[in-house]
């Protein structure tokens, strides 16, 4: 398997600009005046927070269900673990953010219903002294998420523009599925490298394509011919 499945991809990019566009909104709308309208906007902000909190939760039993695609062979051990630790914290964050909003909306007084039908059971009981507390904790866990968005859009596109491997194409929602990659071909498993990396790494990735062209050379007909002898006709 060579990328994520098409649930997983639509999950993924829905969650995102939920969470973008929720982080935008909520960043515009605290600074506003206290007006019936800012309590409206209040409104949708939750609204929009409690899917994404239901979306996460999707997202995670559908990881947990479904394998995701291995990472590319020639990533470090140090590569691997820091995608490991980034994506458990991104998790977290998804949840902790709109659990801290509830948690938030609940000690203020101000109770949730969803998208004006629903209504959503309080957490705690109101405490405006606990409320401001809550307030900070999810205004910084907002801003901590962000940052941890972009050092995540950074090595996405430090895998796709400088190491030329799988890593984003393999998320996108309109890439086609790639056939599996073979270790025992270089060409597949090789990854294909930019001129902005290390001149060990250069090295590694010339003899790949010297690899690559050997074996596209054996493949052909010439090389079959070789391999392969000609009979001789007997002499007379």
């Amino acid at each position: 398997m060579t990328r994520y499945t098409k649930v997983a991809a639509a999950l993924h990019w829905l969650i995102a600009v939920a969470i973008l566009a929720n982080f935008v909104f909520g960043t515009w709308m605290v600074d506003l005046d206290l007006s019936p309208a800012k309590l409206r906007y209040y409104s949708y902000h939750k609204w929009l927070g409690v899917s994404v909190f239901l979306l996460v939760l999707l997202r995670i039993a559908w990881r947990i269900s479904h394998r995701p695609p291995v990472l590319p062979a020639h990533m470090p051990t140090w590569e691997r673990v820091a995608a490991g630790v980034s994506h458990f914290a991104l998790y977290g964050l998804t949840l902790a953010v709109p659990l801290s909003g509830w948690l938030f909306s609940s000690a203020k007084g101000f109770k949730t219903v969803y998208f004006a039908v629903i209504p959503i059971p309080d957490l705690l009981a109101k405490n405006p002294p606990l409320a401001d507390t809550l307030k900070l904790w999810h205004l910084s866990l907002n801003y901590v998420m962000a940052l941890l968005v972009l050092l995540h859009v950074a090595a996405a596109l430090k895998h796709h523009f400088m190491d030329r491997d799988d890593v984003l194409v393999r998320m996108w929602p309109f890439g086609r599925s790639g056939s599996p990659s073979s270790p025992s071909s270089p060409c597949l498993s090789a990854p294909h490298r930019s001129p902005w990396t290390w001149p060990e790494a250069r090295s590694r990735s010339s003899r790949s394509r010297w690899a690559c062209r050997w074996t596209a050379r054996c493949a052909s007909s010439t090389c079959s011919s070789i391999s392969t002898p000609r009979s001789r006709r007997p002499a007379a």
